[in-house]
Parts: structure tokens; C-alpha cells; sequence
């Protein structure tokens, strides 16, 4: 005789019991980080503000209407034999939006290298002294059309196909430019303690973000714990290699400037905090996944025992695992393209340069960001496994109860 036995909802049966022991958990976490961003949070009158250097200078939206090449007997060689482009110079006509006729001269890297022709929207700088005619330089492309389309239609996407839970995923993003723009990056340059600042507004976002995105669920509190372990763990295992690596934070000229205008500032504090928050959309992909493919396996073999669930999972893990790894060694080739190009050019030996600070700090973020999500993954699975519904079937509910 066959006995077919109905397979409980990916969320299983109600567990009222560690919902409520769950919701005093995250309470507790949310308070706790909620209190940390209150004792951490500057006041404005500690957040020091650097002068613009375009501060006081006009930027003018213009349209261009005449590009005349000429010979500026560019050689390709600069002061103290520092390599330039060598090329062409041209001098350009634009008509700003105000109908005043603007020109100004590009320099061959800005010609030869980037290019200009009639008809492209730019703005430029317009330099205005007493008793004297009005000066221009070029500033750069007008791009806010295009990246409004892009953006449009991303969001667009993201909602037609995640639908809910798309949409959700977009305030998510609001929720963390919010906390980024608003907490964490005042509070580092009012010289609040780096680490804590980063695990702090971290964990804000991760709270938001996961209940957003996923639901109000056991799953997505599997994840969470999860995706604190990683935070917890980047944070302690980042700031040491900082420490150890010696990493000052000092390695462009942005770093001078930010240093010169904020010196109280603590760079090398500030890459460790930047270790904490790099990885955490890669650690929240890893998370969530592994929580999912726990309930999901659950609800497919609802007789399988707890280890053999977490073994399960874990083969997804590592495939997932590899993947993780790969993007965030991909995310910096891209990003860093223009560098390694340069050292490819220069033909400098790979160690020699992956140990100065520019690169090396780098390299040490990847890395950790890497350890971080590797040990995340059983350490989350191991969470959902335990959390998920019991093992039903002959006895072993009472075996697992």
C-alpha cells in the first residue's frame, strides 16, 4: 500500500516558539546597532569641509560647435622626462545654453585621447575677474541624460522581473546610499573610530536590505546571522592585516588631498573600514543563497537528517564559493583596468608592484573580503540547517523535536 505524504510549504509548519525566540534575537542586534550609529553619528560642526576648488567658479552647460585642430609641438615628453601624449592640441567653440560663445583650448590628451566634435554636449568653467572679459576651460561631458535612461531602465527591470521583491531591492539601495552618505562617510572623516563605524552602519543596511528584499522570514534571519558572522569577521581579520601589512592609506594623490583636508583623519583605518563594506554585496549574495537552497532541499526531501541537509547544501556552497571568488577578483580587474594597463605597459615584475600601498591595499581587500565569504558559507548553511523546519517522516520528528 503507497502512502503519499504532502510536502510541507518551503517555510514549513509554524514554529511560533523560535519566531518569537528569532525576533528577540534580531531586536536585540537592531537596537544594539541602531545605538551604535546614535553614539557614533558626528555633529556637523566635526565633519571637516575642504574648499572646492570650483567652489568659486561658474560651470556652464554648452553645446559644441567648432573644433579646429593645431600643432602645439607636443612632443610626448614632459618635464623631468615624465611621459605625455603626444599629438595635436585644438581649439574649441561652444555655444553655452545662455547664448554667450565659449573657447577654450584642449591639451592632446584631452583630443587625441578622448576626442571632440560638433554637436557634443559639455560644460565649462567660466572664470569671471573684475574689469575682465569672461574665460573658459573645458570641464567635462554632460552625461546626466544618459545616466538617468540607464538608470531608469535598470529600475525598470529590476521591478518587471523581481516584481515586489525587485522594487524592495531598490529602496534597499536607497536605504544604503542613505546610511553611506548620511553616517558613515561624515562619521570617518570626523575621525569616529573606522571599524566600528563600518560594522555599525553595515549592520543597519544588512537589516534593512535582507527584510526588504527577501520577507520578514526564519530563512532570511538564517541569512542575516550568517551575513554578521562574515561582517564580524572581515572587520577583526581587516584590521589586523592592516595593521600587519602595514598598509598607511597613502597611496594616490586623492589619499594627499582627502589627508590634507581631514588630518586627524586615520587612512589606514579607513581601508579597514573599506574591507567591511566591499564585500558586503557578495556576502549577502552567498547568504541568502545558501539559506534558500537549505529550505528549498527541505522541502524537497523533508525525510533527509540534518547532516545529510548541511552536505547537501554545502556542494552548492562551494560551487557558489568559486564564483564569489572569481567576481571579486573580476570586479577589481575592472575597475583597476586603467592601472594594470600601465604596469603591463612598464613592464614592471608582478610582485614588485602588487606590494606597493596603491596596489597592495587592493589585493589585501579582495583577499579578505574573500576569507570573509568562504567561511561564511558553512557557517550560514550550518545556521539554516538548524533553524530549518525539522525532519519529518517515521520518527524522526521525535528524534529531531
Amino acid at each position: 500500500m503507497t502512502h503519499h505524504h504532502g510536502i510541507e510549504p518551503p517555510e514549513g509548519p509554524p514554529r511560533p516558539r523560535l519566531a518569537w525566540s528569532l525576533t528577540a534575537a534580531v531586536l536585540a542586534v537592531t537596537l544594539a546597532a541602531l545605538a551604535a550609529v546614535a553614539l557614533l553619528w558626528p555633529n556637523q560642526s566635526e565633519v571637516p569641509k575642504g574648499a572646492d576648488p570650483y567652489g568659486q567658479v561658474d560651470l556652464v552647460d554648452a553645446t559644441v560647435t567648432k573644433v579646429t585642430p593645431f600643432d602645439c609641438g607636443s612632443t610626448g615628453t614632459g618635464p623631468d622626462n615624465v611621459p605625455m601624449v603626444e599629438g595635436m592640441c585644438a581649439q574649441v567653440t561652444a555655444e553655452t545654453d545662455d547664448g554667450r560663445s565659449a573657447s577654450f583650448t584642449l591639451d592632446p590628451t584631452r583630443y587625441v585621447g578622448g576626442g571632440m566634435s560638433e554637436g557634443d554636449e559639455i560644460r565649462v568653467s567660466a572664470f569671471t575677474a573684475d574689469g575682465q572679459e569672461t574665460t573658459y576651460e573645458f570641464y567635462d561631458y554632460q552625461r546626466g541624460p544618459q545616466l538617468a535612461i540607464i538608470a531608469l531602465v535598470f529600475a525598470v527591470l529590476v521591478t518587471l522581473v523581481g516584481r515586489w521583491r525587485g522594487l524592495f531591492a531598490l529602496i534597499g539601495i536607497g536605504i544604503t546610499l542613505l546610511v553611506l552618505l548620511r553616517f558613515v562617510l561624515p562619521a570617518l572623516l570626523a575621525d569616529q573610530p573606522p571599524i566600528a563605524v563600518a560594522v555599525a552602519g553595515s549592520t543597519v543596511i544588512m537589516l534593512a536590505v535582507l527584510y526588504l528584499a527577501h520577507g520578514v522570514s526564519i530563512r532570511t534571519t538564517a541569512a542575516l546571522f550568517g551575513t554578521l558572522f562574515g561582517i564580524a569577521f572581515t572587520a577583526i581579520v581587516g584590521a589586523a592585516s592592516t595593521d600587519w601589512a602595514h598598509l598607511t592609506g597613502v597611496g594616490s594623490e586623492d589619499d594627499h588631498l582627502l589627508l590634507a583636508t581631514a588630518p586627524q583623519m586615520s587612512l589606514s583605518g579607513v581601508v579597514a573600514a573599506s574591507m567591511v563594506i566591499a564585500g558586503l554585496g557578495v556576502l549577502n549574495d552567498v547568504t541568502v543563497t545558501q539559506a534558500s537552497a537549505v529550505w528549498e532541499m527541505r522541502a524537497l526531501k523533508p525525510t533527509a537528517a540534518r547532516p545529510e541537509l548541511f552536505v547537501s547544501a554545502m556542494r552548492i556552497g562551494r560551487d557558489h564559493i568559486a564564483s564569489s571568488v572569481y567576481t571579486l577578483v573580476f570586479a577589481y580587474a575592472g575597475t583597476a583596468m586603467t592601472t594594470l594597463l600601465l604596469i603591463s605597459a612598464y613592464q614592471r615584475p608582478l610582485l614588485e608592484v602588487a606590494v606597493t600601498e596603491g596596489i597592495a591595499q587592493e589585493v589585501i581587500r579582495t583577499l579578505v573580503g574573500a576569507i570573509g565569504l568562504v567561511l561564511a558559507v558553512p557557517i550560514t548553511t550550518a545556521i539554516a540547517v538548524w533553524l530549518a523546519p525539522a525532519r519529518t517522516g517515521t520518527r524522526a520528528s521525535a528524534v529531531e523535536a
